[in-house]
């Protein structure tokens, strides 16, 4: 109820800030505290909390401070450099994603909603307050339940078989969940009298786990993602839990031994992989969103990687699939991320972010699975290999192990004659 009121309070400030042109002083800026905030979504029911990092970065030319902001899940810190002020309001757009938090700004207490830009009515209850620094619950002493490790992972609504791994610290948690079209990337939490939370929220997706340690040493909980989402998962502990092969499937109908596809780059112009630009090449051809952040964690990897090896004869094509299906709001999202990270190789749109939608711009696949998927083609043309999902930073060793096959295979493709 208390959320609620203050919502209201700052829907009605927004209000009355609109008659500040007809003479009504604009109210002044409070000050902002730096350092850590703690804060807290309100979605299905459940209250999802996570930390971030306030940070004042210098002044502006009238001589305002300015800020940016650092979501912090676990070990990892994802800036967001757009933190704007206006009278007693705060908005944070979230880096490359279509979201922000538009806020009343207290000085040491934001009040308000994180709100989905590109989806209709899709704000959820948003507060953080200035100094706090815990997820579920303070550090306190050892936990009489232990986590840590791998285990086997049923989630309710997934035929396919999933892996956890959880580190445990006395009551803190972190770790990830393993699937075949991704991984949970980053989850920080607590494990407090036999319950297990765990969280992440990275500006486009908010996840949200939790499960009680059953009397057999098993788990069993919820998972909620965002304003709608929710199924049960079951776990066992299991060190040799594995998911199904990544390279097995997502794959070409029988009768195809290659891609064939033409979508327009971000300026408009049609582009073909049959162009001259990739003949006689290795090309990887990423099937991704700027809306997912395992997208966003295989876009900063290739990065990195075609920029030391752009000149053996690679190229790197990303097929957008965004959440709208009108040129100049895609393409300005992916610009926008083009910018932000730096990224070097082509780009085209190809379509929305719809799975099955997705399918049929590629026909010659069997199916299109997960975003993200890239797919290796060889110097002739032809389709060497199909990776379904990602398994990013946030997967510790799986991760090191993708690059090391990564490295393999494309050492294998470029090191054949031409």
């Amino acid at each position: 109820m208390i959320l609620r009121t203050n919502f209201f309070i700052f829907a009605l400030a927004i209000v009355l800030g609109a008659c500040s042109s007809s003479g009504q002083k604009v109210p002044e800026t409070p000050a902002l505290s730096t350092g850590i905030w703690r804060a807290t979504l309100d979605m299905q029911g459940q209250t999802l909390p996570f930390t971030f990092n306030l940070k004042e970065v210098g002044a502006s030319p009238s001589g305002d401070p300015q800020y940016e902001l650092f979501l912090q899940n676990a070990e990892e810190e994802l800036r967001v450099d757009e933190v704007y002020l206006e009278g007693d309001s705060v908005r944070v757009p979230m880096h490359i994603f279509d979201t922000e938090f538009v806020a009343k700004n207290e000085g040491n207490r934001w009040v308000g909603y994180w709100q989905k830009n590109y989806a209709d009515n899709y704000r959820l209850p948003f507060e953080a307050v200035a100094g706090e620094d815990y997820r579920f619950a303070p550090v306190a002493s050892e936990s009489s339940a232990e986590i840590s490790g791998k285990w086997a992972v049923q989630f309710a609504d997934d035929s396919l078989a999933s892996v956890g791994i959880f580190e445990q610290q006395g009551n803190q948690v972190t770790g990830s969940f393993l699937t075949s079209t991704g991984d949970y990337r980053f989850l920080e939490g607590n494990v407090v009298d036999g319950q297990i939370m765990l969280s992440a929220f990275d500006g486009e997706h908010a996840f949200l786990f939790q499960a009680e340690l059953q009397d057999d040493g098993t788990l069993m909980g919820d998972f909620w993602s965002g304003s709608h989402y929710q199924t049960t998962w079951t776990a066992r502990p299991d060190e040799n839990a594995a998911l199904a092969d990544a390279n097995t499937l997502t794959y070409l109908k029988e009768g195809y031994d290659r891609l064939a596809f033409t979508f327009p780059n971000l300026k408009g112009d049609s582009v073909s992989l049959s162009d001259p630009k990739y003949d006689n090449k290795v090309v990887l051809v990423q099937l991704f969103g700027t809306w997912c952040p395992n997208c966003m964690d295989e876009t900063k990897f290739l990065t990195e990687w075609y920029q030391n090896n752009q000149n053996r004869g690679v190229e790197v094509i990303g097929l957008a699939y965004e959440r709208k299906d009108d040129f100049t709001y895609a393409s300005s999202r992916v610009q926008k991320m083009v910018d932000k990270l730096n990224v070097p190789y082509d780009f085209l749109l190809a379509g929305v972010s719809n799975k099955k939608k997705a399918a049929q711009t590629l026909p010659m696949l069997n199916r299109v699975m997960s975003f993200p998927t890239l797919i290796y083609i060889n110097r002739e043309g032809e389709v060497a290999n199909i990776h379904t999902g990602f398994s990013g930073p946030g997967t510790g060793k799986y991760y090191d192990e993708f690059v090391q096959e990564f490295n393999e295979r494309m050492n294998e493709l470029l090191d054949q004659p031409s």
